[in-house]
């Protein structure tokens, strides 16, 4: 079967809608349900449910879906390394958790191009847990991620560490140092994302017999700019990477809070498939980066 089948079976189950998705791709909706028949004929299952309000997934079409992202990304892949063969061009794959790649990254790969020049390096953030699946997958070839890596197949090395702090208003009027029984008074914007910030407050509190359930959070917010933003109105406190807070520091629009008795910190791990024969761009990145890259990094 053809990847386009898969690549249109991903968009219309995303989409929920076969017009939707023609429109987008510019392709008759009677040619575009013809994709999916091939795919639906292939596969010896039908996959979707159509109606007058859309397509919903049958329940083997879930299954194809859960696994159709990853063979597309692999098969563009596959493709991207042909084409790079043939034209003598080196690319990079890689993933990192956000702040990282948000914050951490964008100065590492800068000096590292200065000495690579031949190099070409694609940066994406994603979770930890997809990080590794990605790298395995050979959808990406370097990942940096919070907390030692789960999979025994990848290759890692501890690179430092990231603390999640509590951060406040720079002139809010509030003590420097707090303890775990006064944190409970203040109201709380909490971050909500795959590094699980919520989680690892919740198992410290735990830990030293308190609930997060009492603390004070008034909404939680899906991106650090967006608590950010909300700190800068003068709305609460929040725990955030401090990798993604340093500038704010620096510029004394936000301050750190000690809490006296509660300490959270991040490792931070670079991981790599491991095999025998790695390309050259990975192993020369990873030498150089161990060797000087951590200088610029965080």
């Amino acid at each position: 079967m053809h990847i386009e089948c898969f690549a249109y079976f991903y968009k219309v189950a995303m989409a929920k809608s076969i017009s939707k998705v023609a429109g987008s791709s510019h392709i008759s909706q009677s040619a575009l349900s013809q994709q999916i028949q091939k795919l639906e004929e292939s596969l010896g299952h039908q996959l979707l449910i159509r109606s007058n309000k859309g397509v919903e997934l049958t329940q083997i079409g879930d299954i194809v879906f859960k696994y159709s992202d990853n063979i597309i990304r692999t098969y563009n892949k596959m493709v991207e390394e042909i084409s790079n063969y043939e034209n003598n061009t080196q690319k990079l794959h890689i993933e990192a958790c956000w702040p990282i790649a948000t914050y951490a990254l964008p100065c590492t790969l800068y000096d590292m191009k200065k000495k690579y020049m031949a190099h070409n390096y694609i940066l994406k953030s994603n979770s930890s847990r997809m990080i590794e699946q990605n790298i395995l997958n050979n959808i990406s070839d370097l990942g940096f991620i919070y907390g030692e890596p789960q999979d025994k197949n990848l290759t890692s090395f501890e690179i430092g560490f990231d603390d999640i702090v509590l951060v406040a208003p720079f002139d809010m009027d509030i003590p420097d140092r707090v303890s775990v029984k006064e944190l409970f008074s203040y109201q709380l914007v909490m971050l909500e994302d795959n590094l699980r910030v919520k989680r690892f407050i919740r198992s410290h509190l735990m830990s030293i017999g308190f609930k997060f359930e009492e603390l004070n959070i008034l909404f939680d917010m899906d991106t650090a700019e967006a608590v950010k933003s909300s700190l800068s109105q003068g709305v609460g406190l929040s725990f955030l990477p401090y990798i993604s807070v340093k500038k704010e520091l620096y510029r004394k629009q936000l301050k750190t809070i000690k809490i006296t008795d509660m300490d959270i910190r991040y490792p931070i791990y670079l991981v790599y498939k491991k095999e025998t024969n790695q390309s050259e761009v990975l192993m020369e990145f990873v030498k150089s980066f161990m060797e000087t890259g951590k200088k610029s990094f965080c």
